[in-house]
């Protein structure tokens, strides 16, 4: 009984492990993107303008990742199954 619900932990922690990274990755994005446009708005005098631009853009660059991470994850589990 023990060894047959440590296997199926064992198995969950396996199936979940990639998905377990995106939310950070996409975080990292936006957060990165972030910076990166104020840091060029303070070297060219231009705030807000590209610290909201770059913030968008690393959103949009972010969930972009996420969708096709998570599309891609799911076509190679899918595809293991058959």
């Amino acid at each position: 009984m023990i060894r047959k619900t440590k296997s199926n932990l064992y198995k969950t922690y396996r199936d979940v492990g990639p998905y377990l990274g995106l939310g950070s990755q996409l975080a990292a994005t936006i957060v990165l993107m972030f910076f990166l446009g104020k840091w060029l708005d303070e070297k060219f005098d231009l705030y807000p303008v590209l610290t909201i631009l770059f913030s968008f853009f690393g959103g949009a660059a972010g969930i972009y990742n996420f969708i096709k991470t998570t599309l891609e994850l799911n076509k190679k589990k899918k595809s293991e199954k058959n």
